[in-house]
Formats: C-alpha cells, structure tokens, sequence
C-alpha cells in the first residue's frame, strides 16, 4: 500500500494518484493556486481541409487519424446520461484494435456503461477518473480496477483538465446536431439531449477533439456550443443516444409520502427564514426530493407574489413551467434533465445554457454557484459535524458520482433534504463513511422529522424564531433515529487497499475510499 497523509479534518489519503502527488485537503479556501493554465496545443490550418469539411467514414478511422494508441486518456461525456451509445464504441474499437491501459476521463457513468467492466478486466481500461455508478462502482470497491478511481465534481473536473492535471489525448464528443467543420448543439435534432457543456473543457484542452453525430446539417451549424475550431474530426452515424433517457430514476418527482414531507419542511424553511423573496435565486439538485421541493416552492412564490431573480439547473419541466409562467425571466442551465427541458432551451431565449467553468470552476474569477441564495441537495449519510456523503453508503461501496453537488456547497444557504434513516439505517451518524463535502459549507439538514441547523448558522437559527417548521438538534436527531432502527449502523469492514480517492473542488484530495 503506498503512503498515506492527513486532510486537516484527519481523513487518510494517498500520497500518490495514478502517479501524481496528492494534496491533501487543508481546508476551505485555504489552497491558492499558482502557475498558469495547461497548455492549448498550436495547430495550423494547413494540417486541415481548405473546404472545412472534417467528416470521415467511421469512428474508427476518426480515433486512427488521431492516433490512437496505447496508454492514452480518453474523454466522453454524459449529456445523454443513461441513453448514451457512444462510449462503449470507443473503447470496443479499442479492443478490436489491440490497445491496452487506457485511461478513461467521463463527466459522468452511467449503468448503461456496464460493458466498460469487461473492459477494464481484459486491460484495455486501466483504471477510470469520474463518477462510478452502479457496475463500475462495485468494480472498483473490490479493488478490481488496476489503477485508483478519482472522484470529481463537474467543477472539480474542469479544474483539473485547465490545471493540467489530466491532459487528455482524445475527446469523443456525442452531439445531436453538427455541421461538417465541427460546430455543434445539443438542443435541437432527433437526439436533442440539451446542451454540450460538460464537454466544452475537453474541447479546449484536448490534444485532438472527435465530433459523433446523428444529425449532420449545412454549415454553420446554429446556435453551437462546441466550436468546429477546436474539431479534428467529424464523424456521422446512426445514432448517437437515446434521449429519452436523460430522465433516470434520480429525475423524477418522489411519490414518497415522507419525502415529500422532508421537501415541504425545506421549502417552508426557505420561506420562513426570509430567503423567499423578490428577486432571490436558488437551485435544486436532481433527486426526487429536490424536485418536489421546486414544486412546493413556486406555490409559495405564488401565494407570497414573489419573483426569482435567476434559478440554476438541472433544468426540468418545473423549472420551464416557472419560466413560462413569469416567475423567474432566467433558467442558467448546466444540464438538461428532461425533454422539456430541451424544448425550452431550444424556444426561450431565458434559457440559457451554460457549462462547469461559469458555474462551478473554483480556479476562476468567481462561479455562479457562490451567487446562488439557497440550493437544495440530496446526500448519502450526514454527521453530527454537518459533513456529508454523497459517493458511498453505509456499506463503503462506490455507487454515486459527486456530479455538481461540491460545487453547490458554495452557496448563500445549503439544505441538505435526506430522509432520516433509509432500510432502518440511519443517515445521521457520528462520523460519515467517505466525507465529500465538510460541514462548515453545509447549513441545513431537513428530514421528514424535522429541520437541523448547523449552530454555525446562528443568523438561520435567529430568523426562523416563531416558525412552525419543526427544529431538531441534529444529535437528538441521531438519537431518536437509533431507537428507532435499533442502534447505529456498523461501520463496514475495510480492507488496506485504497481503491478510489475523492477530490475537493480546488483540487486537493477530501478522502479515499478503501476496498470493502
């Protein structure tokens, strides 16, 4: 086992990661990056067609006059989440050509990306730097993946690809509509998934940039969000996703009688704290909870005559109905999590698509994330410090992705909306199996008991004087969820072997996870 270091919040971490050195996680705002941006390769119009036309016959032939070979780190992306045919190809060419320990950079994996295991057995994946959901994450649990697993938020990965330390060799780029220079969207065509924008960095930094598309249309190809520029290759093909499964279980409205409770006590928070008011802006995350919580929130914005300022998504058809209906003249989107959702992009000009550098990317000039007055979150576990998990259960199994939720902890005012025990386990522990995100950014935790208030926040605690939301300390929240199920949860039996590291929004690493 190689070395390991502390965090400042004592969390071991691997001094090494996939042969770079870690930064251990020291804190809040406490890393202050220097050095420049990682390097744009020079390229000359010479080495590329007069005409402007990239296209070639096939995928393979695309990844071949990119050179193609072995060790290489290869880009995808998750814009049609679980409908995406386009990642397997690639590394299904892989296999047929030979190639061996490639590096696997995706925004985002999904179950549909199951067949990438084979892969990683035969050794043609080395080891993959993204979210590990469902299959992967099992694989890697087990310390089966030859290489670590890194764990990125959307504002973590931009990061580390502009610092330079992923530099990718190829991005494969699935686009629902294209022009054969390269421009390319996302809102419109028979695959319209919404927008590009988790694939906008691998655009600018790759070494070489492969457009697949399934709807090739006469130059220029308006609006784009990926610019022909920054494209070797054009590539079309009969079907690049399927995107009527861009809504996954975690998009859609929850039925649960006590998750709905736990979204109506945060959106009565929200109102009874003063956060509602004229102008405000908040964001709600993808689970079903969340989204309930949206619907909660526009009838009070109704009853109170009350007007957002500008709302982040996910987009969903809620958050269209409020466009729609004048409740907020500004969707900034960072993606698009229903098809309603792409039917807005494409027809209201306040639905603006956007990308992890204007939202999240902490090495910037400031993101939206921080501008937003109250965000709404799920997570895994919770502890009596107010850190949280969103990566792994109880059981220490890598099974989520971080996706934007770090970068979300920047905002004015955090609510955590999670029910308090899951099959009779607690969410509420002393101390969380894998921590994701530190408890000092972490402002509120709603469950279907009631709402706990970081003592941190004693503003929070000061304006909700006189509300009928119920407020709990979160340790007598603890204790009256262990009488309930019978006791804490035991914690899972580790093995010595890190298996994943889990990265902070500035680059550093947070935790690790170790095979179960």
């Amino acid at each position: 086992m190689s070395e390991l270091l502390k965090t400042v919040l004592g969390r071991p971490v691997p001094a090494l990661i996939n042969g770079r050195q870690a930064i251990p996680f020291a804190g809040v705002g406490a890393r202050r990056p220097q050095g420049n941006r990682a390097p744009q390769i020079i390229n000359t119009c010479a080495d590329y067609p007069a005409d402007g036309d990239k296209r070639v016959g096939s995928l393979r032939e695309a990844l071949e006059r990119c050179g193609f070979t072995d060790g290489m780190t290869i880009s995808t992306h998750h814009h049609f989440r679980n409908g995406d045919l386009v990642a397997n190809q690639v590394f299904d060419i892989a296999a047929e050509m030979g190639l061996r320990d490639l590096m696997w950079l995706p925004s985002a994996s999904f179950p549909c990306h199951e067949p990438q295991v084979a892969h990683m057995e035969s050794g043609v994946i080395h080891h993959i730097e993204g979210s590990m959901n469902g299959p992967l994450g099992a694989y890697c649990s087990r310390g089966a993946m030859a290489g670590l697993g890194v764990l990125r938020s959307h504002g973590g990965r931009w990061q580390a690809i502009q610092d330079g330390e992923v530099p990718i060799d190829i991005a494969v780029i699935a686009a629902p509509t294209a022009d054969f220079f390269g421009n390319a969207t996302g809102d419109r065509g028979p695959s319209a998934c919404g927008l590009l924008g988790f694939a906008l960095a691998d655009s600018l930094y790759a070494r070489h940039v492969i457009v697949v598309t399934d709807n090739l249309v006469p130059f220029p190809c308006l609006p784009w969000q990926i610019q022909g520029n920054n494209v070797d290759c054009v590539v079309e093909v009969e079907r690049v996703g399927d995107p009527e499964k861009i809504v996954s279980g975690t998009t859609r409205v929850t039925k649960s009688p006590d998750r709905l409770l736990i979204a109506e006590h945060a959106a009565r928070f929200v109102r009874d704290a003063g956060i509602l008011r004229e102008g405000f802006s908040f964001q709600a995350g993808a689970g079903g909870t969340a989204l309930a919580f949206g619907i909660y929130l526009k009838e009070m914005m109704k009853e109170a005559g009350v007007k957002a300022g500008f709302v982040r998504g996910g987009s969903n058809q809620y958050l269209v109905e409020m466009l729609e209906e004048g409740l907020t003249p500004v969707i900034l989107d960072g993606q698009t999590f229903d098809l309603e959702g792409v039917r807005s992009m494409r027809e209201n000009a306040g639905h603006q698509n956007t990308s992890p550098f204007t939202s999240y990317n902490y090495h910037g000039k400031g993101c939206f994330a921080s501008m937003l007055d109250v965000v709404i979150l799920g997570a895994t576990e919770v502890d009596t410090s107010f850190n949280a998990n969103v990566v792994t259960h109880t059981d220490g199994r890598l099974l989520h992705g971080i996706g934007g939720w770090q970068n979300c902890l920047a905002a004015k005012c955090t609510i955590l909306a999670v029910p308090s025990f899951r099959n009779r386990i607690p969410v509420v522990l002393d101390e969380v199996t894998t921590l994701c995100g530190p408890g000092e950014l972490i402002d509120v935790v709603a469950t279907e008991r009631g709402v706990c208030i970081n003592p941190r926040r004693r503003d929070l605690v000061d304006a909700m004087a006189g509300s009928r939301v119920p407020l709990l300390d979160i340790h007598d929240l603890k204790r009256e969820v262990e009488r309930i199920c019978g006791g804490a949860p035991a914690r899972p039996a580790f093995g010595e072997q890190v298996v994943a590291a889990i990265q902070w929004v500035d680059g550093t690493t947070i935790d690790s996870v170790r095979a179960t």
